[in-house]
């Protein structure tokens, strides 16, 4: 009997978590097609570089170890 109630359980967690992400189920009205708000899609992040990955600056600082380089 418990393990009836604990799969029972279960099953009601995973839905509310499942209906909580905004999961979309076949049957379910499209967005822009219901009374709802619809959400804007959000733009990609920009890409930030780091300093190790520019080969500018790779080079500048190789420069500076072989003494190439008299500026500093």
């Amino acid at each position: 009997m418990y393990m009836l109630i604990a799969i029972a359980v279960t099953v009601l967690v995973i839905v509310l978590a499942w209906r909580g992400m905004g999961a979309r189920t076949p049957g379910a009205e499209q967005p822009g097609h219901g009374a709802g708000p619809t959400r804007a899609p959000r733009p990609r992040p920009t890409r930030t570089v780091a300093p190790d990955d520019d080969p500018e600056f790779l080079n500048e600082i190789d420069r500076k170890l072989r003494g190439e380089d008299k500026s500093s």
